[in-house]
């Protein structure tokens, strides 16, 4: 839902938009776009049916906003070769469009964090449940984690990590190799930590109620900029409303038809953050 209305309203301030679903295996992106066909998609382009990723762009109804379906992709796309999923980076980043917004499912598989980490402007979203936070968090240290297993040799690696408790009971598996990294070799380590210090991850707290904390983003910005190395802002909230579920049954963008709701107004407060 966000994706699809951030799309529409950076396309409303004149750029040129493209979406592309790539939640592979549980695409839902197209029930938010009015399409003006079905075209072709992702699936055409990892079968080789054509050549280049332009070519299965379909245009929307509208103006300025395009769309790259997954929709007809295998389920078994979910588990991408490691040749597809870099021919797919290659060619999303060679895309010609002011903004390319990519909407990714959940869950911390390697796909989903290295389509996650090819974005300039990387945004997760969380609602106020204890549970979402717990996940966002789990989200941030599963990226770190495969951050630092593409910095190190797989030689280091191994010989680091084979000597921690790296299992779910450990608190911060990815620290614990960074702080292993820092004793073995000082230079790796402050490597890392560089590294790790030029992400600029945003974030977004979804389906905020009237009795849910407004400051709460604010909060959870400033835990991450205390504990982690990579930089956090908070963009905003998004009030809960039941419209939301309306406009999902009538497959039309939220923003389009009810643009003078307080949630619309966040989403456009958020969207003039990301330009």
């Amino acid at each position: 839902m966000i994706t699809a209305n951030l799309g529409v309203l950076l396309a409303r301030q004149g750029k040129r938009v493209v979406l592309i679903d790539l939640d592979l295996g549980a695409s839902n992106l197209h029930t938010f776009i009015p399409q003006k066909d079905a075209g072709r998609g992702l699936e055409s382009f990892l079968d080789k049916s054509v050549d280049r990723l332009e070519e299965v762009i379909m245009s929307t109804k509208i103006p300025n906003l395009f769309f790259i379906s997954s929709r007809n992709c295998l389920i078994e796309a979910a588990n991408l070769y490691t040749a597809q999923k870099q021919k797919i980076i290659r060619a999303i980043q060679a895309l010609d469009f002011d903004v390319v917004l990519m909407d990714l499912g959940a869950g911390t598989n390697f796909n989903m964090l290295d389509f996650f980490l090819t974005s300039t402007q990387a945004i997760f979203i969380c609602t106020c449940e204890p549970t979402a936070i717990e996940n966002s968090f789990n989200f941030i240290k599963a990226i770190y984690f495969r951050v630092i297993k593409k910095i190190l040799k797989q030689t280091v690696f191994n010989s680091v990590s084979r000597l921690l408790d790296l299992s779910g009971n450990t608190i911060d598996p990815s620290f614990c190799i960074i702080n292993a990294v820092t004793r073995q070799d000082p230079g790796k380590g402050a490597l890392l930590k560089e590294k790790l210090g030029e992400f600029h991850f945003r974030f977004v707290v979804n389906q905020l109620r009237k009795n849910d904390d407004p400051s709460l983003g604010i909060k959870i910005e400033k835990v991450c900029n205390r504990h982690f190395y990579s930089k956090f802002t908070f963009m905003g909230n998004i009030r809960f409303d039941e419209r939301v579920h309306d406009s999902i049954r009538m497959r039309q963008p939220f923003i389009t038809k009810y643009s003078h709701t307080p949630s619309a107004n966040d989403l456009a407060r958020i969207a003039r953050g990301l330009l």
